[in-house]
């Protein structure tokens, strides 16, 4: 007697495609994981209790306090576009 063989198919259904990032999104994104890399870096100086010197800890703050203004542009042209899109689309 010969057993029956059960063959599976795949059914690929299309996933939702997901939309792309908007340029002020992409440049928001970035922005704000370099200025989360900058601090993590602060974090691991601090933590590290190593021997760095005040120019050194001076240097990171004005890494951060740079990267920080870079989010807080891109964060307002987000909004600036967000807004332009709402009205467009009324």
């Amino acid at each position: 007697m010969r057993s029956p063989h059960i063959t599976s198919v795949a059914i690929m259904t299309p996933k939702p495609s997901t939309p792309r990032l908007t340029r002020a999104e992409q440049e928001t994104e970035t922005e704000a994981k370099r200025l989360t890399q900058q601090v993590e870096n602060a974090l691991a100086i601090v933590t590290a209790r190593a021997a760095i010197g005040a120019d050194e800890l001076e240097q990171s703050a004005d890494r951060i306090e740079r990267a920080a203004r870079d989010f807080i542009v891109a964060l307002r042209e987000l909004a600036h576009e967000r807004r332009t899109a709402t009205k467009d689309a009324n």
